[in-house]
This record gives C-alpha cells, structure tokens and sequence, in this order.
C-alpha cells in the first residue's frame, strides 16, 4: 500500500493526474467564488465585509494543514531516513508559506472594521505570526544552506519543533483571551454558521487543497529531479 511513496511512482502519478486536477480546480472555484461572492447572505453586523471569510478562513486551515504535513514528513526523514519524504516536505513548504502570509493578510482586512484595529498581539494573532516566521526559516534554510544533506537534516529539525506550534493556534482562543471569535466548525460539534455559509466555505477550501496539491506536484517533479542531481 506504500508502493505510492516511490519517487517513481510518485512522480509517474503527478505526470498524469495535473491536468484533470486542474479541471476540477477551476470548475470548483468558479462555484466556490458564485456561492461566496454573489449568492451567501451578507453579514447583519460586518455586511459585506465578512465575504473576507471564504478566503481567510481556507487559507488559515491549508497553511495549518500544510505545516502538518511537513512535521510529519521530516519526523519520518529524520527518524527513519526515509529521504524522499524530505523532498514532500520541501515540494509543499512554499504553498503553506504562501498560504500563511494570505491568512495574516485578509485576517487584518478583516480585523479593522470588524475589530477597529488590524492587528492585536493576542495568543491567535501571536500564534500565527510564529507559523510564518517557522515556514519563512523553514524555506530559506532550504535556499541558503549549500550542502543538501546538512540542509534536509536542519530543515527536518524545524519542520519537528514547528509542530509544538500547531496545538497552540488551534486551542489558543481557548486559553487566552482573544478578539478573536471561536471556531465555528469543530470535529466534535455541529456547525455553528448556516448552512448558506457554510457551503461556500467548504467548497473555497476544496478548491484551495486542490490548487496546492496541483503547485505541490509540478513542484514535486521538480524537486525529485534535483534530489538526484544532489545525490550524484
């Protein structure tokens, strides 16, 4: 069942499937952008304001959900030396990095009409600036650090410590006073937003996941090729 992992595999696998991902990217963000922007109620206290939140909302969990996956895939690296799963975490770094940036960004635009203030030192706020510094360093040592083996140990290392982090974003409005609200989706509640909100929002954030894995893949490809010129 882990036959998918080999990088030939792999990458045979991402050769095939880019362009049929592209497909339901832009048919799902079409509907995604229709739902969010023309159709979904305005907000009785924000108005038009809270449509910020089909952007902000999805950016928030993929750079999250991201950052997960480069933690695990370097504890496997560097637990169990199973290199190819450095390059994963290399390939998909730059999207949650991206991803991060557009989280704090429209979480600002958001923030001062909603909030009277763009930015406020609270443990969420605080929390997720870390997360982009932590992508930041994670992306430069990979860029500044010559040397591909002391690079994926050191890269491995911050992917592992940056994972203390992601409990504290999600459980942060919990544990500290905060501005900002608590989450209206939660694995072990109903949903506390309509349902006409409530779709857009899932369908921006499908969208989102599909788009980074369709940038992970082209930059897997990548990725694996300068692997092998590294290991030559």
């Amino acid at each position: 069942m882990f036959g998918i992992f080999k990088p030939r595999t792999f990458f045979n696998l991402a050769s095939t499937s880019i362009f049929w991902l592209k497909i339901i990217f832009i048919f799902s963000i079409i509907i995604g952008l229709g739902l969010a922007l023309v159709f979904s109620p305005i907000d009785y206290l924000q108005k038009d304001t809270v449509r910020i939140m089909y952007v902000h909302v999805p950016s928030s969990w993929i750079s999250l959900l991201i950052f997960l996956i480069i933690g695990i895939c370097s504890f496997i690296s560097l637990i169990f030396r199973v290199k190819v799963f450095s390059v994963y975490a290399k390939s998909v770094a730059p999207i949650g990095l991206v991803f991060s940036l557009i989280s704090v960004v429209t979480g600002s635009l958001w923030g001062f009409p909603t909030w009277g203030t763009f930015w406020s030192w609270d443990g969420r706020l605080t929390s997720m600036f870390i997360l982009v510094l932590t992508y930041i360093l994670y992306v430069l040592l990979w860029s500044f650090i010559k040397d591909y083996n002391s690079a994926e140990k050191i890269t491995n290392i911050v992917g592992v410590v940056g994972l203390i982090n992601i409990p504290i974003i999600k459980f942060s409005v919990a544990w500290w006073n905060s501005l900002h609200q608590p989450s209206s989706i939660t694995l072990t509640a109903a949903p506390t937003i309509h349902s006409s909100m409530l779709a857009p929002l899932l369908i921006m954030f499908f969208s989102f996941s599909i788009l980074s894995l369709i940038i992970f893949l082209i930059r897997y490809k990548y990725e694996i090729i300068n692997f092998r010129v590294n290991k030559k």
